[in-house]
């Protein structure tokens, strides 16, 4: 695999106003730091370093670092994102050492298709998206997968589901939930404090209805002024 080279310019400490000016030059401010070396203040051209991060490794490739003409290893620590428009505002590099071990967070992904689950209107829920590892920077992977073909509503699958690389272990205990299936909630809506009084008023007007009824069965001449009295009511209604 071929190195990933980025060049960086470093850059005294600098304000807000600087700061947004290299912004709209179409670089982005950062710092690279680690290993009992001072830190450096330095910028990176954002086309490069979106480049750096669209290869197999993702976000956890290990990038060359040019800085005045020393080359560095190092992992991308931390990108801040605008809240709203997500454009990269900072970028922190971490130096690190291609032969020893590092932390990190790797996605999880989940692959296949839960037939089972589909079929009987289920749903799926992923509870863990990345998973802490401690690898080599050449050994990380871009990200994990966990195979959900054989997964069923009321079932799970754990961290001890998802294949490791070699060289790469997670402190992460194995029981741990990556994923369930449960069945849909549906909701049913309250009823609104109008509808109640409705349903009540219907419930008095048909046992009204009710009583007028068994007390026209007992008087003939009752019962047809009953029935006058009904049509009555429903013309000036």
């Amino acid at each position: 695999m071929a190195e990933i080279i980025l060049t960086a310019t470093p850059r005294p400490p600098q304000g807000t106003r600087p700061v947004r000016r290299l912004r709209n030059e179409g670089k982005i401010p950062g710092v690279v730091y680690g290993m009992g070396a001072d830190p450096i203040p330095l910028s990176v051209e954002w086309r490069e370093l979106r480049a750096a991060l669209v290869t197999e490794q993702g976000l956890n490739a290990v990038i060359h670092l040019e800085v005045d003409g020393d080359r560095m290893p190092t992992l991308v620590k931390e990108m801040q994102r605008h809240p709203v428009r997500r454009n990269v505002l900072h970028v922190d590099f971490i130096r690190v050492d291609l032969n020893k071990p590092v932390d990190v967070d790797v996605p999880i992904h989940l692959e296949g298709e839960a037939e089972a689950v589909q079929r009987e209107g289920g749903v799926i829920d992923q509870i863990l998206t990345s998973l802490a590892i401690h690898a080599k920077p050449s050994d990380i992977p871009a990200g994990l997968t966990v195979d959900i073909s054989d997964l069923e509503i009321g079932n799970s699958k754990h961290v001890s589901d998802i294949v490791l690389p070699d060289g790469v272990t997670t402190s992460v205990e194995p029981d741990e939930t990556v994923v369930t299936a449960s069945f849909q909630v549906v909701e049913i809506p309250e009823p609104t404090e109008g509808e109640e009084v409705e349903g009540e008023e219907g419930a008095e007007g048909e046992a009204a209805e009710g009583e007028a009824a068994e007390s026209d069965g007992e008087g003939g001449g009752d019962a047809e002024g009953g029935g006058n009295a009904g049509e009555s009511s429903g013309d000036d209604s």
